[in-house]
C-alpha cells in the first residue's frame, strides 16, 4: 500500500474477541450451539433497523431482546437467568489467540490504535476489551453509544476521525465484517477485512472492496508491511 494509514480503527466483537465463547449458552438454551450465528446475524440486522428507523437501543439490551425473539420463534421459554447469562457472556468474551501478538507488532510499527464498537460501556463495569486484557493496546475506545446510531452509519467513522484530529483517509477500519469495512470506506476510510471463520469479502464491483484481506492479525501485520 502507498501512503499507509496512520490510524487503525478496530471493530471489537468477532474481530478482536471470540464470540464462539457464547456457544455454550445457546447449547444449553436451545440444544444447538449453531443458534449463536443466527442470533448474532439477527442482532446486527436489528441494530441497523434501529438506526434506519431513527430509533436507538443499546447493543446489550438489543441482544437480550433478540434472544427472546428467537425463543418465541422456537417455542423455547427464555428466563431472566438466561438473559443475565448472555449479558455477562457478551461482556467477558476472550481475545482471539492472534490478537495480542498482532497488536503488539502494529504498535511497534508506529500505528495509532483505537476501537469502534457497537457495544456500549456500562458505568462502573469493565468494558469487553478490558475484560479480554486488550485495553492497554488502544489509545481510545469509541462506542456507537456516543452517537446513538449503529454501524455502518457514516457519521460514526467520520466522528472518530474528527475526535482523533485526522482526516478519514488517514484511517483504516479493521473488521471481520464486510458491512463494517463497506461503511467505513464509504465514509473515506480504508478497509482491512479479517476473514474470521464464517466471514468473507462481498465480491461485487458495485460496493467498495477491502484494501487488505487478512486471515488474522498476524497476517494483517505482514500485509501492512
Amino acid at each position: 500500500m502507498n501512503d499507509r494509514p496512520s490510524v487503525l480503527v478496530f471493530d471489537v466483537n468477532e474481530t478482536l474477541i471470540d464470540i464462539t465463547s457464547l456457544e455454550p449458552v445457546f447449547e444449553r438454551i436451545y440444544g444447538d450451539r449453531g443458534v449463536l450465528r443466527e442470533w448474532f446475524n439477527q442482532l446486527v440486522m436489528y441494530s441497523m433497523t434501529a438506526t434506519l428507523s431513527n430509533n436507538y437501543v443499546d447493543f446489550f439490551s438489543l441482544g437480550q431482546a433478540v434472544l427472546r425473539m428467537i425463543g418465541d420463534t422456537r417455542q423455547v421459554p427464555i428466563t431472566e437467568g438466561d438473559l443475565d447469562e448472555l449479558a455477562y457472556g457478551m461482556r467477558t468474551m476472550p481475545a482471539h489467540s492472534d490478537v495480542a501478538d498482532g497488536l503488539t507488532a502494529l504498535d511497534e510499527q508506529g500505528y495509532r490504535l483505537v476501537t469502534l464498537t457497537n457495544s456500549p460501556p456500562k458505568p462502573g463495569m469493565p468494558t469487553p476489551l478490558e475484560n479480554a486484557g486488550l485495553a492497554p493496546f488502544f489509545e481510545k475506545q469509541f462506542s456507537v453509544d456516543r452517537w446513538r446510531v449503529f454501524k455502518p452509519s457514516p457519521q460514526l467513522y467520520t466522528g472518530v476521525a474528527d475526535e482523533l484530529g485526522v482526516a478519514p483517509p488517514d484511517c483504516m477500519m479493521v473488521a471481520a465484517h464486510a458491512w463494517d469495512t463497506i461503511g467505513a470506506q464509504s465514509a473515506g476510510f480504508r478497509g482491512a477485512l479479517i476473514t474470521r471463520p464464517g466471514n468473507a469479502a462481498l465480491p461485487t464491483d458495485q460496493l467498495p472492496q477491502p484494501d487488505v484481506v487478512a486471515t488474522d492479525l498476524r497476517d494483517l501485520v505482514e500485509r501492512l508491511r
